[in-house]
This record gives structure tokens, C-alpha cells and sequence, in this order.
């Protein structure tokens, strides 16, 4: 019986974060080096690992989460092997190396606890969205984990004059360096976006990266609100 599922059995470890496949993250913890992670997102592990849902750290961070748009999390440590997914969704790991990148909450599988990392307001979008726009910036020396509903696109902006659009509800990161702001499109309504109404985009330039997922998320993350 085993044989015929030998494909499927864990590799050898070969990095503090890995993908299992296209859905499943594996973390080898190790005491010393907690991860915080989203509430729910264990599958499996291995060896001693101990779970503490909503820790000091997170609350005092989660103050900020005004909007309703944080994400619960917990913080794992000891020592063994982690298995994270989030309904099936694709696992994309990243190595920071002294880099930063702004998250969609939503779309926050795990990082490092030593990172840095807090919650910041969207600069250039309070206008088109009453309170404006609230992501998870993440920085430093470390391993971030995000979700993506399907394979995501990461398109590099180049530093060039053009600007790229993104539909806000299909937005999973970008780099926080780049230069932001919100559209108003009337015309485009019916091509792009869920929407019925005002339709808008988020215009990125600069040096960095934006990753697009394609699927837009469940709810909107910018109308028209009041």
C-alpha cells in the first residue's frame, strides 16, 4: 500500500519554509524560532509544538485592525514539522532578506515572529474608500507565507514611467516602496470588477513587485462608502 503513495510522502527538509505541493506549506520549527500563523490553517505536524491563538504581540498589533480587514493569528512554537493550507489555496513562500512587502491580510498564511511587522493605512486611497486602505507591512531577515486563490502573477514594475493597474479584490502584495494611488474608471465598469457601479483600480510605479492573484476576493476592498 505504501508504495503507490510514496509520491506523495514529505521530502527531506532543505529550508525553514517549503511547499508541499501547490497547496501546503511546511514549516520545520525549531525552539528559539516561533512562527505566527493564521488560526485554523494547521493540517499536521510533527513532534512538539505548542499553539497560543491571539498572543500579547498580535493584540497589541491588532489595535489598528479598525476596519475588520486583520487576520487572526496564532503564535506556533517547539520543535517538529508544521503543515499550513488555507482551503486548498496555492502556498507562495517568500525569503526576505532584509526586504519588506505589504500583505493583504486575507491573504497572510505565516511569517516569522521575529520579523517586524505591523499593520499601516494605504496611503493616496483614503478618498476612494471612506477610511482608506489597511495592509500588513512585514520586514527584515525571514520566511513570509502567503495564499493565493489559484497561481498568482508577479509583475515587476520596472521603475519605468507606465503604471501598472490592479483590481483591488484581486491584490494579494506589492512592495512597499512603490508609489500607490486609486482610479476612478466609469467606462470599464462592465469589463473589469464585480461591481455594478464605480469601478476602481490601484495604480503602482516604481521599483518592486505586485502580486495578483486570479481570483478577486470575496469582499470589496474599495467602494464607494457612506
Amino acid at each position: 500500500m505504501n508504495q503507490p503513495l510514496a509520491g506523495y510522502a514529505p521530502a527531506p527538509v532543505s529550508a525553514r519554509m517549503e511547499n508541499h505541493g501547490n497547496h501546503m506549506l511546511k514549516v520545520a520549527l525549531q525552539t528559539g524560532h516561533d512562527l505566527l500563523a493564521r488560526v485554523g490553517s494547521m493540517v499536521a505536524y510533527e513532534g512538539f509544538i505548542q499553539y497560543e491563538p491571539n498572543p500579547p504581540a498580535v493584540r497589541q498589533v491588532a489595535r489598528d485592525w479598525v476596519t475588520g480587514e486583520g487576520a487572526p493569528l496564532m503564535k506556533c512554537s517547539g520543535d517538529g514539522l508544521l503543515y499550513l493550507a488555507d482551503y486548498g489555496a496555492n502556498v507562495v513562500v517568500i525569503n526576505l532578506n532584509g526586504d519588506g512587502i505589504s500583505v493583504n491580510a486575507t491573504n497572510l498564511l505565516a511569517f516569522d515572529a521575529h520579523l517586524t511587522w505591523g499593520v499601516e493605512r494605504v496611503k493616496g486611497l483614503a478618498k476612494f474608500a471612506g477610511q482608506g486602505l489597511w495592509n500588513t507591512r512585514i520586514s527584515g531577515q525571514g520566511w513570509v507565507a502567503l495564499t493565493s486563490r489559484g497561481k498568482p502573477i508577479v509583475v515587476d514594475c520596472g521603475g519605468g514611467e507606465n503604471e501598472t493597474y490592479v483590481d483591488p479584490d484581486a491584490l494579494v502584495a506589492w512592495s512597499p516602496n512603490l508609489k500607490v494611488k486609486g482610479k476612478r474608471s466609469f467606462k470599464a465598469q462592465s469589463l473589469i470588477g464585480r461591481g455594478s457601479g464605480e469601478v476602481y483600480q490601484m495604480a503602482f510605479s516604481g521599483e518592486g513587485i505586485v502580486v495578483v492573484q486570479p481570483s478577486e476576493d470575496s469582499t470589496d476592498r474599495l467602494r464607494v462608502r457612506g
